[in-house]
Formats: structure tokens, sequence, C-alpha cells
């Protein structure tokens, strides 16, 4: 920080009115968290502060801003404030996590992260909203349980949470000690941050908020021994993806698309995160394929070809053969189960729609969990 020239205001005194600035969520000092990247002393007396934020789409970027400008502008000899933003990296946020949470605190222990866990993750992933990859996870989970599996779905899109409105969960989380036990339904247990916030109220949270949350939603919640674990994650490839490999690096990616070649454009970006997250792609499932029509045709109201399309780019881009598991097709009566609280892979099973979902949980269940990362148990022997 360079050093005020004479009759500029004191580096001391802005640093002292920085100390009283707090982060809006974590409700901690600026400096403590980090977060004051630099600060300059003109000799006109402007100040310019620089300031880091947790992620670049931060929703709190105003109320930082202005609360530095006020507590700046009321030290003596300040004429004027300017305010820098910048992005903390990787390193940075781990940092302001481990302030957060303390430095002797222990890391959380999530089971489905140890080597020896044998329990399939998969993380359903889409480019953009809208594609129903909320009403594929619910439907999917269903069918699982439906089959005698032990299932949990945790609802990862924390700003745009449905999960538990479309499996019918009214019940609250309970606590145990210092396990949360979670609701039930159709045999499948959920979480989700909807459970956790009064009414409809939006939740309004940046990187190191959500990755607590997630981490307490995996590592806090008793889940018993499950066989299949679905992440339904929020559109994208931003903060929850990003945490989810750092958690869950041994998740499995499912990517649903539509048949429009737009969308599948968005969604093979979310496929390719793998490429950095060391993930492997399961495969992708096309969405609202068609409608049936009464006379037997179909008609390709989003056009065709999007899920093909994304199986095949990702296969060329991650080396490895991306199947299309499964077209599913445009039908009413899964928005009506889902707004009903009924997966309609349980509330009218002989439907096209159900029918295409139940085959695409039928490949998710025999498929056999991998050796790799995993413990096996054995011990060298010299001859």
């Amino acid at each position: 920080m360079s050093a005020p020239l004479t009759g500029a205001p004191a580096l001391d005194a802005v640093n002292a009115a920085l100390a009283t600035v707090q982060d809006p969520e974590i409700n901690r000092p600026l400096p403590e968290l980090g977060m004051v990247k630099d600060v300059r002393i003109a000799d006109d007396g402007t100040v310019r502060v620089e300031v880091y934020l947790t992620v670049s789409g931060c929703p709190m970027r105003e109320t930082i801003t202005n609360r530095v400008t006020q507590a700046v502008s009321a030290v003596p000899g300040v004429t004027s404030v300017q305010v820098a933003l910048d992005v903390m990296n990787d390193e940075q946020r781990a940092e302001l996590r481990k302030t957060v949470r303390g430095t002797d605190a222990p890391e959380p222990v999530i089971p489905f992260a140890q080597p020896g866990s044998l329990t399939r993750v998969y993380a359903v992933a889409s480019g953009k909203g809208g594609v129903g990859k909320s009403s594929v996870t619910v439907n999917l989970a269903a069918a699982l349980a439906k089959k005698g599996l032990s299932v949990g779905v945790v609802d990862a899109d924390i700003y745009g949470h449905s999960v538990p409105r479309m499996l019918g969960v009214d019940d609250k989380p309970t606590q145990v000690d210092n396990m949360i036990m979670p609701p039930q339904a159709y045999g499948v247990k959920v979480i989700s941050i909807g459970m956790f916030t009064p009414g409809n109220t939006p939740v309004v949270w940046r990187g190191p908020m959500l990755h607590r949350a997630l981490q307490q939603f995996l590592a806090d919640v008793w889940w018993g021994d499950l066989d299949v674990l679905l992440l339904d994650l929020p559109p994208g490839t931003g903060d929850v993806a990003i945490s989810i490999a750092q958690l869950l690096p041994n998740a499995e990616i499912l990517v649903v698309t539509t048949p429009q070649l737009a969308a599948a454009e968005v969604a093979e970006r979310a496929g390719a995160i793998a490429t950095q997250t060391h993930q492997q792609v399961v495969g992708v499932i096309e969405n609202m394929s068609w409608l049936d029509l009464p006379d037997g045709g179909r008609m390709e109201v989003f056009g065709s070809g999007g899920g093909e399309a994304v199986s095949d780019a990702l296969t060329r881009t991650l080396g490895a053969r991306v199947p299309l598991l499964g077209q599913i097709p445009l039908d009413t009566r899964v928005r009506e189960a889902g707004d009903a609280g009924a997966p309609v892979v349980l509330a009218d099973p002989d439907s096209s729609a159900a029918q295409a979902l139940a085959k695409i949980a039928d490949g998710l269940a025999t498929r056999q969990r991998g050796l790799s990362g995993m413990s096996l148990g054995l011990t060298p022997v010299r001859h």
C-alpha cells in the first residue's frame, strides 16, 4: 500500500474505517476476511480501495461498494472515494472459508467422497434452465427407489429449488444430536434449502455461503447407506458445479438437454466442465424430444438431434464415449404430476414419458461402480 503524502488522509485512519465495514452476509469485517486487496491515497485526498468479491456475479457488490464508500468518506481529509472490485481465486476462497469456519475446526466428513463409498453419485446438470432437469432428477430418483434401491436427492439448485414440491415433501428436516434427518417421499430422502427458508423467500448467497450449504447437505445430513445419490444442479457451470467437483470428486455427470440445437450447444458446455474437474460424464438425456399425436405420429416441437449432437460433441471433447441414454417425449402429465407432488413414473407409469424415464433409471441402476479411487484392502506381499 502506498504511503499518503502531506495533507492527505492518514492510511491508518482509512484502514480503521475499512475495519468497520462488514460483509453483508458473513457479518465480519472485510479486512478480517481478506477482502481488501489494496488501498491507495492520492495527495488530493482521493482514496482508491480495491475489494475482492468472492465471485464475479456477486449480488452484494453494490452494497459492499456503498458501505466502503460511506465508511472511507467519513475519514478526515478524504475528498473522494473510488472502489474497484476484483474476484478471489480458489486459494483465497479456501482461506476465506477457513477464516469463517475457524482454523482449528475440522473439515466435515462427506461419506460419499470417501474411497470406500459404494454410493453412486449422479450430478444432474444442464447448460440452461427450462430443459426439465429437475423433473428428470425427481423421476429418476422415484424410479430407482421403486426398484428397491436406497436413494437420496440433494436439491443443489439453491436459487431455483423445486425438488420438494415435485416430490410432494411438506415436512421439515429434524435434528438429532448434531445430525440433520432428511424427510422422505416415495422412499426417497430429500434435502433442499427450501426447507430452511420461510415461504417463497429468495436465496441471495455468494460462493462461500453456497459451498458451506452444500457441504452441510452432504456431511451433516444423515443419509444412511445410500445406493444412489442424485444432485439437482443449477443450470450452467458456476459456483455450485465447482463446489460439487471439490466436495464430491467421484460424482458422475448426467447432462440434460432438449432437441433444440441452441440448447444443445449450451448443454455441451455444461458437460465439458468435466475436462477441468476430471469427472466422468455418464451420458446425455434428451428431454421433450417429441409430442405424441392422437394419430400415432410425432410432432418435433423443439426440433431434433440435440441430444445426439451433445453426445457426439462430448465424446470428442472428453475422448471417451458419452452415450445418449434416452429420449423423453413431451407430455403434459409430467408437468401435472410434478405440480401435484407425485412423479409421473409413479402416478402414470404407463405413459410414454414415464416408460422412457424408467428405462433410463434401469440403465443407471445396473451400472457397477468403478474401482477408481477406491481402497481395495490389499496388502502387497514380498516374496
